[in-house]
């Protein structure tokens, strides 16, 4: 499509997205020369009435409002070409890129960033959530707000685009509701298709976790329906409480609108504390030794779990295999007899390396020592080191990271869990310690603070 003019004014350029039914283009107005952007809604086989629904409340909410920082409704007509009909929304163009583009290119954000673009983000809410009736955008998220213009230590124009899942208040009260947005920005009362202008300022919480995080809110853990993330940034106390009630999954807990969150954050102090790490677990069976010249912990066995007992099974029937398999081959003819040994020796490995995971948390011990010259990672069992000593001179440690738990897709497309783990980069080796049944998730923070004020290096949080 593109060079193709819609409308007898609209020459296309770049298509800039695409859904089932729905296209967004860069355009050419050949009227005034300026750079538009057309929205094009096909009625086709994958065409939906609700999708019509939502397409026209979008034109007519922005041919309704009038914002610098929301672009301008600019045409609304029909357009036939081979392929169907179309309807057509033409807005202006906001030259930018969006919080997640930004994102995906590297950049970070700091506090004051995160809060510039809060509060510039919650201005616009407090136009929207104060017209009559109400207008609530349902679907506020990194991909739909565009910088520009970014100059010294602003954060430049900030943007909020794609009105495509707005909803009046009014019109909650007139037939079905329909549940759209974006799952992780979502509030829970949304899902239920009800939506009140604090259901924006969950989304609004949701995206600047993203953004301090690099985590998608949905791949963050949770705790009774709260989003998780304090453990993992460098923000201030008061900023945290104040993102920790704006994402609270209860309304009665959330600030009621935006003209309120936006005093509260007014009000944060300029200079916020850092947030007080966790102190030594009080359950903790680690043995932490620090001195001026020596840090060193130790896990010790984490003793029996049920779940042992599946793997014991497990365990018993695989090798149980190979001996009769082993024994069988020892009378074929030679060669044959000894390429089944080599052909067996693989499935020995993994038949070693599950007994090991029953015996190692029943017997085995895990130290990490660091002295002035050295740094050393061991495994022992019964007093016998069972692998090979991992050490590195104590002036190449130049990193250390905390990787939270989180969740990812594996190679299928389904998510998996990631435990929490710690990794002390010595140059290119690493040294890693993960949450298990050894050692907890609190337990990896507590530890990495404690290194890292000992190294007297960042903690660097991040995600594989």
């Amino acid at each position: 499509m593109i060079g193709e003019i819609l409308g007898d004014r609209y020459q296309v350029t770049e298509l800039l997205a695409k859904n089932a039914g729905r296209k967004t283009l860069l355009a050419k107005d050949i009227q005034t020369e300026q750079l538009v952007v057309v929205k094009l809604l096909t009625f086709s086989a994958e065409f939906e009435w609700e999708n019509l629904k939502l397409f026209e409340r979008e034109a007519q909410t922005l041919k309704f409002i009038s914002h610098p920082a929301i672009p301008n409704y600019l045409d609304f007509f029909d357009w036939d070409s081979p392929k169907g009909k179309h309807l057509a929304l033409v807005q202006s163009y906001v030259d930018g890129k969006s919080l997640e583009a930004q994102l995906k290119s590297g950049r970070h954000f700091t506090e004051a960033e995160l809060k510039d673009i809060a509060y510039k983000i919650l201005q616009i809410l407090v136009y929207l959530h104060g017209l009559q009736p109400p207008i609530i955008h349902r679907d506020i998220k990194p991909s739909n707000i565009i910088l520009t213009n970014r100059s010294g230590n602003s954060v430049g124009e900030v943007y909020l685009v794609d009105f495509g899942s707005v909803q009046t208040v009014a019109a909650k009260t007139q037939g079905t509701i329909t549940i759209v947005g974006t799952y992780g920005y979502m509030p829970p009362e949304q899902f239920g298709g009800r939506v009140v202008p604090a259901s924006d300022l969950y989304s609004l919480g949701a995206t600047l976790i993203f953004l301090s995080t690099g985590i998608h809110p949905a791949d963050l853990p949770q705790a009774e329906g709260r989003i998780e993330f304090q453990k993992i940034t460098n923000l201030g106390v008061g900023f945290t409480n104040w993102l920790r009630r704006m994402t609270q999954p209860s309304l009665d807990q959330r600030f009621v609108g935006a003209n309120t969150a936006l005093k509260a954050l007014e009000e944060l102090p300029k200079k916020d504390l850092a947030v007080v790490p966790e102190a030594k677990p009080s359950n903790t069976k680690i043995i932490l030794t620090k001195t001026a010249n020596k840090f060193e912990f130790m896990i010790p066995p984490s003793g029996f779990n049920p779940g042992m007992i599946a793997i014991g099974a497990f365990a018993l029937a695989w090798n149980s295999f190979l001996v009769f398999f082993n024994g069988f081959s020892l009378f074929a003819p030679f060669p044959i007899n000894l390429v089944f040994a080599l052909f067996s020796l693989p499935f020995w490995g993994v038949g070693l390396a599950m007994i090991m995971a029953i015996l190692f948390p029943l017997f085995g011990q895990t130290t990490l020592k660091i002295t002035p010259d050295k740094i050393g990672l061991t495994f022992k069992m019964w007093g016998i080191q069972y692998n090979p000593t991992k050490v590195s001179p104590r002036d190449e440690i130049d990193k250390i990271s905390y990787v939270p738990k989180h969740s990812k897709k594996d190679s299928d497309g389904d998510r998996v869990q990631v435990p929490a783990k710690l990794i002390v980069w010595a140059g290119i080796k690493k040294y890693e310690l993960s949450a298990c049944d050894s050692i907890s998730e609190r337990e990896i923070d507590w530890l990495a603070q404690e290194l890292s004020d000992w190294l007297g290096l960042p903690l660097s949080k991040e995600v594989e």
